[in-house]
């Protein structure tokens, strides 16, 4: 079966999330439960590469953006390529709600991009929200209204 990096997130996330272990340490371990669960290797290396890039991005991103309540983000084009309005909305909606800040909703396109996706759907972005967070100290109750977000599908009956 073709899966896409981002399926292989969604799997770690969904099967160690809630384990006390840093799934990360043990990478032989992790490799060889994705490949049993019918990943291929070079998918699960890409997505374990995302996930300690995530990690390294935190503190880059947190540095670099300055967070003004009178500014406006705007999407650049290859933002605008993978991330369609809908996302975009969405991005903007978790923003205003206050799940995310600036910083986390730079660190989410970050982490977009760096996804070999063309595009991502509401319901992916969703996810990769989920997982900044989960990888964010201090953002347990952005973290908790999102995974609502996530297991309810409640975007979609607020607007």
């Amino acid at each position: 079966m073709n899966h896409s990096v981002i399926d292989v997130l969604i799997y770690i996330f969904e099967h160690y999330a809630d384990d006390d272990v840093d799934i990360l340490d043990d990478h032989d371990r992790l490799r060889g439960s994705l490949r049993e669960a019918g990943f291929e290797s070079g998918v699960v290396r890409r997505a374990l590469d995302w996930l300690k890039d995530l990690a390294w991005n935190h503190d880059n991103v947190a540095e670099s953006v300055l967070e003004q309540s009178t500014s406006h983000r705007c999407f650049s084009v290859d933002e605008q390529q993978k991330l369609d309005p809908d996302c975009q909305g969405f991005l903007l909606y978790l923003e205003s709600t206050g799940v995310l800040a600036a910083t986390t909703r730079e660190l989410v396109i970050d982490r977009v991009m760096a996804l070999d996706a063309e595009t991502i759907d509401v319901e992916q972005l969703k996810w990769i929200v989920l997982m900044v967070l989960f990888n964010m100290p201090g953002q347990e109750e952005a973290y908790f209204s999102m995974e609502d977000l996530v297991n309810e599908g409640a975007y979609g009956f607020l607007h």
